[in-house]
């Protein structure tokens, strides 16, 4: 059964940064979101079993499923790869996750951040694609496909050996199209190329899209004064062809309230403004900053208890504005109820997660050297 692209919202409402305190997710503060969204038409939610230790499929059980008939919806998640130790791991994970949700099936489904080695091997050791065949065949999957940070040469070889796969969820933006780790614009190609529907992830770079320097920002709010500098990231996406969702994990009502407006009456990317938007490009590429997007697949198995993407949050903000003494209270907040970049003790787990394959065990002396 194939996607019809036009029925599907061109916002996806990802549940990956929903909004907490003290890792208890603000449930009521959720529900305003799930409702402007589902009252601006729009009906994608996407989850993972790992999204906030857990606690993401399950607010959208409490927000969203307890809430709303559950045709008026689509809701995705993923299976984590890393958390198959077994075969009857994947049988119990699926089980567990339509527990969490409290659904009888799922809308669309992926096999989690496909990447060159661990994450693919297990897959295929497994054959996790035959099985997601067969919650087709049994109704509790509606649609198959999985979410992808490996190479282009590997996103070939997947599909070449798996030509059943409906659908990719890859990150995309206009930062990324050269990354020479990413390489968005090459996976995009290939998609394209394949006729192959696209979900876009991380469209706006963990937010290192939605805010930067003043003197950057200017040159966005010249042409459109109104509109957000986040809504210029989204829009470039969701012009190209093929994208079928664009996923923006917001985390506050004010996110929710710009995406929406964004996508009401939605402007695609005229040649002018994409004139604009590689003048910027070229600017933060100068720039010398940790490619972190904030998904925090990192902290999970941290033995020391790092928040990671918030201290490489700290130093590329140093790196941008060395004297700003700010970032240097973060911090020392920050340490207060986690670990310190000297705590690292080099074990590796993070860097065998990152989907951006940063260098976290080096980046993290430099942290520490700095900040400690």
């Amino acid at each position: 059964m194939g996607i019809d692209l036009n029925t599907m919202p061109k916002l996806g409402f990802g549940l990956m940064r929903l909004p907490e305190t003290e890792k208890v997710i603000d449930h009521d503060q959720v529900c305003r979101m799930v409702d402007k969204y589902m009252s601006a038409g729009m009906n994608y939610f996407d989850t993972a079993y790992v999204y906030h230790e857990g606690r993401s499929e399950v607010a959208a059980r409490e927000a969203l499923v307890k809430r709303y008939p559950r045709e008026s919806f689509m809701l995705a998640t993923k299976l984590p790869g890393w958390e198959v130790k077994k075969e009857e791991d994947i049988e119990r994970i699926f089980s567990e996750q339509l527990e969490r949700a409290g659904v009888d099936y799922f809308d669309f489904y992926l096999l989690h951040s496909i990447e060159d080695g661990t994450n693919f091997d297990i897959y295929e050791k497994y054959d996790c694609f035959s099985w997601g065949l067969r919650k087709k065949e049994e109704g509790k999957i509606k649609h198959f496909g999985f979410s992808f940070h490996g190479s282009p040469e590997l996103l070939e070889r997947v599909l070449d050996s798996h030509p059943e796969m409906e659908f990719v969820q890859i990150q995309l933006n206009y930062l990324d199209r050269t990354n020479p780790v990413v390489r968005s614009q090459r996976l995009y190609d290939i998609l394209s190329e394949r006729n192959i529907p696209i979900i876009v992830m991380e469209p706006v770079r963990g937010g290192m899209l939605a805010k930067m320097d003043p003197e950057i920002e200017a040159k966005f709010k010249a042409r459109q004064p109104d509109k957000s500098v986040a809504s210029w990231a989204l829009r470039f996406v969701a012009s190209l062809p093929g994208v079928m969702t664009v996923l923006s994990g917001m985390s506050n009502e004010e996110q929710m309230d710009d995406n929406i407006h964004t996508f009401t009456d939605f402007e695609p990317i005229t040649e002018d403004e994409l004139k604009i938007i590689n003048e910027v490009t070229e600017t933060l590429l100068g720039m010398p900053q940790i490619g972190c997007t904030a998904c925090k697949y990192c902290c999970d198995g941290c033995p020391q208890n790092i928040s990671i993407p918030d201290v490489f949050r700290t130093i590329n903000t140093l790196r941008r504005y060395p004297d700003d003494w700010r970032s240097k209270n973060f911090y020392s907040g920050l340490i207060q109820r986690s670990g310190k970049a000297s705590d690292c003790i080099a074990c590796g787990q993070c860097e065998s997660v990152c989907p951006q394959h940063l260098p976290i065990i080096e980046l993290m002396k430099e942290a520490a050297g700095i900040l400690d």
